[in-house]
């Protein structure tokens, strides 16, 4: 059982929530990549863009991380491609890249086994865990910068996908983490540099005295 949170710190949580999110509008791309981790739901929305019609193809890319190993035991993509399946994906519309263990390997790899099919795209739709999409826009314009890149993920309220992964604190470990990666990797070139708000930045040093630092590099 996880400690409680205090109401200050789930609205610390809460501004670094909204940061994370690009606030782009989905709409028609050449590609869409989904982006492995341990939440299904990336793929369950992939499922409803691509049924919506916003693009004609679909990667999924992710092998296995310490923290996925036993929910997806064949790796991330594979996983998400067979979850597309059941919800009305047709087979030819999907492509898995199994190997990728980071958001760079992600856009690298996928980048590559489309071009081994034939696709040079021009605009790509990124689908993440919601509070992924900014390290995620900034990693793809780092390592794919000719691309029109354009972020989305589930569109949920900050405690709703709380309830949906059923554990507070690490919800808030995960946040704390990949804002201090939005920070750090622009200097390790991993990503574009963006500019992250004084408020934001306060959040975040509140909550890592606070002690929400499992998932720092």
């Amino acid at each position: 059982m996880s400690r409680p949170i205090s109401d200050e710190q789930r609205r610390d949580a809460e501004t670094i929530w909204d940061h994370h999110q690009m606030g782009h509008e989905p709409r028609p791309v050449d590609v869409a990549i989904g982006l492995g981790s341990h939440d299904l739901g990336v793929a369950t929305f992939a499922a409803e863009l691509y049924r919506a019609g916003l693009f004609p193809l679909l990667v999924f890319s992710g092998a296995n991380s310490p923290t996925t190993a036993a929910r997806f035991p064949r790796g991330e993509a594979v996983h998400y491609r067979e979850h597309a399946l059941s919800l009305g994906v047709p087979d030819g519309a999907l492509l898995v890249e199994p190997r990728a263990g980071n958001t760079g390997q992600n856009v690298g790899l996928s980048r590559a086994l489309l071009a081994e099919n034939g696709h040079a795209p021009r605009s790509v739709l990124l689908i993440s865990k919601p509070y992924m999409e900014r390290r995620a826009f900034a990693t793809c314009r780092k390592v794919w910068p000719e691309v029109e890149v354009v972020c989305a993920s589930e569109p949920l309220k900050f405690g709703d996908y709380v309830r949906s992964i059923g554990d507070e604190k690490l919800v808030v470990d995960m946040l704390v983490g990949d804002l201090q990666r939005v920070v750090e990797y622009p200097k390790l070139g991993f990503a574009v540099e963006q500019d992250v708000p004084a408020d934001v930045l306060a959040a975040y040093e509140r909550l890592v005295r606070a002690g929400f630092d499992s998932r720092l590099i």
